[in-house]
Order: structure tokens, then C-alpha cells, then sequence
């Protein structure tokens, strides 16, 4: 179960809490230049994902092959290796999107992403977990491109996947809004994602304290709760009045050892 567990949280923890680009703020030169529509958004993010996860699982499979003086050179070879697959295929059956988002289809091999996770976790986990992590932090990056860019497309030119919105446009209440289309548009809808991301991570991801203590496990907390709960009984104190002010409320003192100190210790 505690496997299980684990693998789920690689696999999911790229999309919210720690998002490469939302959280983590890397890959942000596609994320800014590509993103002018959904679709190259999209298209960015899937080719990202097939490198990360196909790089995790190489790296993941040679870790142990690969020495430690080389292997910095020896991931870009194998990353740049996928990339040019990538570019190959875009080029046979999606030219459109291959020539619309140009140069940065060979530059996936230099992306910090790719070349972070390949040394940060699939170079120290098995293929599975390294899998699973490239999946996750793939998913999280093109979710957050196809966000980035379906907001510019439908703010910056009225349309979403290239069709156009039949309330937006001229003769139509809602019109266009240039710079989303532009890059200082594409700043700042990236920085309200980001404040967003961060919002929503404060409130699933950050910690919050236990709805009730007891002396079992928090032998420093003092409370007339607290002291109901190590009892077994309800005990009242007058208002303003905490436990230590009632004669054996206070938890015996442990030694270092964690054994009670006895009365003749004591004295």
C-alpha cells in the first residue's frame, strides 16, 4: 500500500503542487513564446511529455551504466536523440504545428525540465518511478501551455482551436483584446496562473494542525482539552486558568533516555 501510495504521489504531484512551470518556474521560454494558441500550446506540451517520460525511463535504465563523470553529456546525447524522433514525426504528419513552433522543437533538448528530472530523480529511482514522475511533471507542463495559450487565443483573438467565438468579434459585444496576443499579454497571464497555482496550493497542499492533541503524541501541549483527553475525564478549570496551574496536570519530566524520573531522582 505504501508503494502504491508512493507511485501515485510521483505521478501526481507535477500537475498541482510542485507544477514545473507554475511552481518550479522552469521552461519558461516556450512557455512565453509558443503560447499565442491553444493549439501550440498543446502541441509544445505532448512533444515536452514524450521526451521526459522516454529520457526519465533511458536515464532510469542506465543509471548504474552511465559513469558519474560523463553522464551530464550522456543525458543530452540521449534527450537530443528524442527530440530529433519528435521533430521528425511532427514534420510527416503535423508540418503545421512543426513549423509554427520552429526552433523551440529542437530546443526540448536544452529544456531545464527535461534535463532536471533526468539527473534530480531518474538517475536515483527505478523505471517505474521515473516514469511515472516524467508523466506527471509532462502532464502538469502541458496543462499549464494549453492554459496559458487558450486564455491569449480566446482574450487576444476571439477564437479557441482556431474557430472563432460567435460572441466575440465585430458586431459583437466582446471584442478582441490585442496584447493578449502579444508578449506582454502572455506575461501577464502568466503571472495570474501563477498566483492561481499558488493559492490553490496554500489550500490543498499546506499543512494544518490536527483538530484535537493529546499528551500520547504532544507531550508539551497544556490545555483543559488536552488534559480531558490523557484523563479519560472532563476536568473544569476556572476561565483564564490553564492546566499547568493544577497540581499533577503537568506530564511526568523524562530523562534523556526517555525513562520517568523517580521521586528519590527527584529529591
Amino acid at each position: 500500500m505504501a508503494r502504491k501510495t508512493s507511485l501515485g504521489r510521483e505521478l501526481t504531484k507535477g500537475v498541482l503542487r510542485d507544477n514545473p512551470l507554475l511552481i518550479l518556474l522552469l521552461g519558461l521560454c516556450p512557455a512565453l513564446a509558443v503560447t499565442t494558441s491553444a493549439i501550440n500550446g498543446l502541441g509544445m506540451g505532448v512533444a515536452s511529455t514524450f521526451v521526459l517520460v522516454m529520457s526519465n525511463l533511458i536515464v532510469s535504465l542506465l543509471r548504474n551504466v552511465i559513469p558519474d563523470k560523463v553522464r551530464i553529456p550522456a543525458y543530452i546525447t540521449i534527450i537530443s536523440s528524442l527530440v530529433t524522433m519528435v521533430q521528425f514525426v511532427m514534420q510527416g504528419y503535423v508540418p503545421a504545428l512543426n513549423q509554427a513552433l520552429g526552433i523551440f522543437i529542437p530546443l526540448i533538448t536544452v529544456n531545464c525540465i527535461i534535463l532536471g528530472r533526468a539527473e534530480a530523480f531518474a538517475n536515483r529511482n527505478t523505471p517505474l518511478a521515473s516514469v511515472l514522475d516524467g508523466l506527471g511533471m509532462g502532464i502538469g507542463f502541458t496543462v499549464a501551455l494549453f492554459l496559458i495559450g487558450a486564455t491569449r487565443e480566446i482574450l487576444g483573438n476571439g477564437s479557441i482551436f482556431g474557430y472563432f467565438l460567435p460572441f466575440v468579434g465585430e458586431g459583437h459585444m466582446l471584442k478582441p483584446i490585442m496584447i493578449f496576443a502579444m508578449p506582454p499579454g502572455g506575461f501577464a497571464v502568466f503571472g495570474l496562473l501563477i498566483a492561481i497555482t499558488q493559492r490553490l496550493n496554500n489550500k490543498f497542499y499546506a499543512r494544518q494542525p490536527l483538530g484535537t492533541m493529546d499528551r500520547a503524541h504532544f507531550p508539551g501541549s497544556i490545555s483543559a482539552r488536552t488534559d480531558a483527553a490523557m484523563h479519560g475525564v472532563e476536568q473544569r478549570f476556572p476561565e483564564g486558568a490553564s492546566a499547568a496551574q493544577v497540581p499533577g496536570a503537568v506530564p511526568e519530566t523524562l530523562k534523556k533516555d526517555g525513562k520517568p524520573i523517580k521521586e528519590k531522582d527527584q529529591q
